[in-house]
């Protein structure tokens, strides 16, 4: 069980491979996404820059962690992610290296985010686009399943601005 008292004290690999720490985010309300490039939620791409362009602005940064345990929908490398992300999308948030959120290769911050907003039957991540909403003390709110949209997320992103 992690002893973690916030996302804060976790790196992730940055779109280059080298770790990037969540310590620059504070102070910033964050949804942390696992995403993957071939996937059927690949579309909310599209609603995370919404939600991007219409917050960032009042502190809202959307951390996009690729990943490829489900169904191998990323197979790529980090560039290759980075490349799709901007020709199909024009994404303009971080979009970071890939990573493992499930099993023993699971990222510490998987392990971390999932005691702190277990999901439904198992705590383990079910599918791409699973979201977690951390408010502006790197306290995780909530978490929202793969089919929920993005601007379904709208109002407890208000809440949290």
């Amino acid at each position: 069980m992690s002893q973690a008292k916030s996302i804060y004290e976790y790196s992730v690999p940055n779109s280059t491979g080298d770790q990037q720490s969540l310590t620059a985010y504070e102070g910033k309300v964050l949804l942390i996404v696992n995403t993957a490039s071939k996937c059927g939620f690949t579309p909310q791409y599209e609603g995370l820059q919404v939600l991007h362009d219409s917050y960032a602005e009042r502190g809202l940064v959307i951390v996009a962690l690729p990943c490829n345990q489900f169904g191998g929908q990323e197979p790529g490398s980090n560039a290759e992610v980075q490349e799709f992300c901007q020709m199909n999308y024009g994404l303009s948030f971080p979009v970071m290296g890939k990573i493992d959120v499930n099993g023993e290769g699971r990222h510490p911050l998987y392990s971390y985010l999932t005691t702190q907003a277990g999901g439904l039957f198992t705590d383990n991540i079910k599918w791409n686009f699973t979201k977690f909403l951390v408010d502006r003390k790197g306290q995780v709110v909530d978490r929202f399943a793969s089919i929920t949209k993005p601007a379904d997320l709208a109002k407890s992103i208000e809440k949290l601005l």
